[in-house]
């Protein structure tokens, strides 16, 4: 009953019914990562796909250099992996804890199993995989056309919808991991944020940053434009 409880917090599966949940639950396994620990590398098979119970993890690429590019950073009832499962092919990115993480794992064999007997689990996991492609356009937007101010602003306006709360978001990574993620350097995020709060667009209390002028970033994360 526990663990049923969790995934209706996950999107991916909160509309399903308890008779849906408790099939999903006799496939799934709980795993257990330390920080720093990987959970799969790029290459690996796609044999299962996770979900965030408890902690923070990160997917990335590494260049050939070894330079990590974050692509995303996933906290509690967050899923992961999936792409490759239902392609049948192998993981084209990393993943690693940020910190003590509690993951489910479901097997790709199973699930797919589940899915054939159970279609409107299909169909919720379609919708779920349409919203990730459209998460990724944007990102690419925002990595190759828009200027770092208006990355910044994207993502701290991203925060606010997940956390619910125009008034103010908490970051939930480091200044570093947020200049990898939005593709720049953490001396260049610093110089952004004191220019956002110079223009009182926010206010920077050590992880927690206030939003002063909700309008104001809307129009900064299309312009890029900091005057």
């Amino acid at each position: 009953m526990y663990i049923i409880k969790n995934l209706k917090t996950i999107p991916l599966f909160s509309g399903l019914s308890d008779e849906h949940l408790e099939k999903i639950t006799s496939i799934a396994s709980t795993l257990k990562f330390d920080r720093g620990e990987m959970i799969f590398h790029e290459g690996d098979k796609g044999d299962g796909f996770y979900m965030v119970e408890k902690g923070k993890i990160k997917v990335f690429k590494l260049s050939f250099e070894g330079k990590e590019q974050i692509l995303h950073i996933y906290g509690p009832g967050n899923t992961f992996g999936e792409v490759p499962v239902f392609e049948g092919k192998n993981f084209p990115a990393s993943s690693m804890a940020l910190e003590k993480s509690v993951i489910l794992f479901l097997p790709r064999n199973k699930f797919v199993d589940l899915i054939t007997a159970t279609p409107g689990l299909g169909m919720i996991l379609l919708a779920d995989l349409s919203k990730r492609l459209r998460d990724f356009t944007v990102q690419i937007e925002n990595l190759s056309l828009k200027e770092v101010p208006a990355r910044l602003a994207a993502y701290i306006l991203t925060l606010s919808k997940e956390q619910k709360n125009e008034k103010q978001v908490v970051l939930p990574i480091s200044k570093a991991q947020l200049s990898n993620l939005i593709g720049t350097t953490p001396e260049t995020v610093s110089r952004i944020l004191k220019k956002m709060m110079d223009s009182s667009y926010i206010e920077v209390q050590t992880k927690t940053i206030l939003i002063k002028n909700l309008e104001g970033l809307l129009d900064l994360s299309e312009s890029g434009s900091l005057s």
